[in-house]
């Protein structure tokens, strides 16, 4: 990923807090049959391992977990949020009118070892554990015991489990840091007031960072 270094996000813990609060993930990799890219919902574990865990998992009838073997290297992108900028939000267009469009993002990308997990233990683990996590905000929250055991324990052996060891941590929070401050904040203010919240309210931070730094 090209990243200049005004927009490096280079801090495990807040590429950590991404990545557990957009939890979905592109897994993309490169098997027998060329490249492929697999969208799936991951659990990070961030202390496990040197840089932390990702765990998910596929269909049976998935390829992919098929054409992967123990140690491949694999890359999972997870996306925060993005929003186009128009230059007419920026101040410094009014008086210079030498802006241009552009868009805004904050990202990251986990590099890693990957290993197959295809036993019922691990797999019936981490689906209960992304259970709890993603219905603890439910009024009622719903849990695997919900559904008759047979039920459960045949679509457990539908999926087949993917660990994946995280060796590098890159991130990118592209927010207009190369502008001045007045100008990321207008920007960020207008997206704001368009319900563009993630990522009007990040430029609003870097903002007030520029101001203070």
């Amino acid at each position: 990923m090209y990243t200049p270094a005004h927009f490096e996000e280079s801090r495990p813990e807040v590429l950590h807090g991404l990545i557990a609060r957009h939890p979905m993930g592109t897994l993309v990799t490169h098997g027998a049959k060329g490249l492929d890219a697999n969208h799936l919902p991951f659990e990070l574990r961030a202390q496990e391992g040197a840089q932390g865990m990702l765990h998910c998992h596929v269909a049976r009838a998935n390829p992919v977990w098929q054409e992967l073997a123990n140690g491949d290297e694999v890359l999972v992108i997870f996306r925060a949020g993005d929003a186009y900028i128009s230059p007419q939000w920026y101040p410094s267009k009014q008086e210079l009118h030498r802006q241009v469009p552009t868009w805004n993002y904050l990202v990251a990308h986990a590099h890693g070892r990957v290993t197959i997990r295809d036993d019922e233990r691990y797999v019936r683990g981490m689906v209960g554990r992304l259970t709890r996590t993603h219905e603890a905000g439910q009024p009622v929250p719903w849990k695997m015991t919900d559904a008759p055991q047979d039920f459960i324990d045949t679509l457990l052996k539908a999926i087949v489990g993917i660990e994946i060891e995280i060796t590098r941590l890159e991130g990118k929070a592209k927010l207009s840091q190369n502008k001045e401050a007045r100008d990321i904040q207008g920007a960020g203010e207008a997206l704001a007031a368009r319900g563009e919240r993630l990522v009007g309210e990040a430029m609003l931070a870097a903002a007030s960072a520029r101001r203070t730094g």
